[in-house]
């Protein structure tokens, strides 16, 4: 009998497409995975949960009553280092893990409220409520497999990512958008210094931040991460990943607006975790060109064209 198709968030659909053929098997299968992951965990799956670009996730309740959220990840090869960084956290900045299966890149984790981004705080609570969050979730320890490795410093990376996909693009964005971003690339990948490294988050943004249900231990702000990148690197990285969007809060205002509003917010974030302010400032202009030009290579234009037409007033 052919299961009942799922019920898949429009960007994930859309990302699951760009993979090609494994993104498109992954959307075939996905509706009998979950029928075995019910039967596996004696869960029941309830309605998919908003938000999100690379994972099928939703409410469940478990035999006893307990109310829990599954998540289904897009073929990607990050999975078991979410895994292995939920783990070692012990639900310490973390959401808690509690069950997993690599082969599905399957999860369960305690059940969490809404997301940050979806309470109508103002920026500068959110900035300062991750702030708090990421000084905590930088304590996870390192895992031995993870290295400082500075021919795979993340500042490189990204440099040669945006090199490649404007020009792929058709040229997107300026020309002084592109040199502004490959000129910070440079410098962080400079700085690099294998003993300031964390374990960064590595994707810090509200929509990542869920609320407890109820205070524990770990999660004194209110908040914990779900969908860590996990990575070593400097601190300021997950802060540019802070700093990268309010995009709306930047759009329709002129550009020394715009860079005094944006330069507020990094001074904001430095003081709160003492970190470095212009490598907060360089790591959030480099990630707002690069995910803007990641986004659109996925044929989200919608969500990524708000990143480049901002960076053009911030360059």
């Amino acid at each position: 009998m052919t299961e009942p198709a799922a019920e898949v968030q429009p960007l994930v659909r859309q990302k699951a497409h760009s993979l090609g053929a494994p993104g498109r098997r992954w959307l075939d299968e996905l509706p009998g995975l979950l029928h075995d992951l019910e039967r596996r965990w004696s869960i029941g799956i309830g309605a998919p949960l908003p938000g999100g670009s690379a994972s099928y996730v939703a409410r469940v309740r478990a035999r006893d009553g307990r109310g829990a959220v599954l998540k289904v990840s897009l073929p990607a090869p990050d999975f078991t280092s979410q895994v292995r960084v939920l783990r070692l956290a012990e639900g310490r900045g973390y959401a808690r893990l509690l069950a997993h299966d690599l082969g599905r890149r399957a999860m369960l984790l305690e059940a969490l409220g809404p997301s940050m981004d979806r309470l109508g705080l103002a920026p500068r609570q959110q900035m300062e409520t991750l702030c708090a969050m990421l000084r905590s979730a930088w304590r996870v320890p390192r895992a031995a497999v993870l290295t400082a490795d500075p021919a795979q410093e993340k500042a490189r990376a990204l440099g040669e990512m945006v090199e490649r996909l404007w020009e792929s693009l058709g040229r997107p964005c300026s020309e002084r958008v592109v040199t502004r971003a490959l000129t910070y690339a440079e410098h962080r990948a400079a700085a690099f210094d294998p003993g300031r490294c964390v374990v960064v988050h590595g994707d810090p943004h509200p929509g990542n931040a869920l609320r407890v249900t109820a205070p524990r231990a770990g999660a004194e702000a209110g908040f914990v991460f779900v969908d860590p990148d996990s990575f070593l690197a400097d601190p300021a990285y997950d802060l540019g990943v802070v700093l990268r969007d309010w995009c709306a809060e930047l759009r329709g205002r002129d550009r020394a607006a715009a860079r005094g509003l944006i330069r507020s917010y990094c001074a904001l974030l430095a003081d709160r975790t003492g970190s470095d302010e212009r490598a907060i400032w360089e790591w959030g202009y480099l990630e707002r060109v690069s995910t803007g030009l990641y986004v659109l290579d996925f044929g989200a234009e919608e969500r990524g064209r708000p990143f480049l037409d901002t960076a053009e007033l911030l360059a």
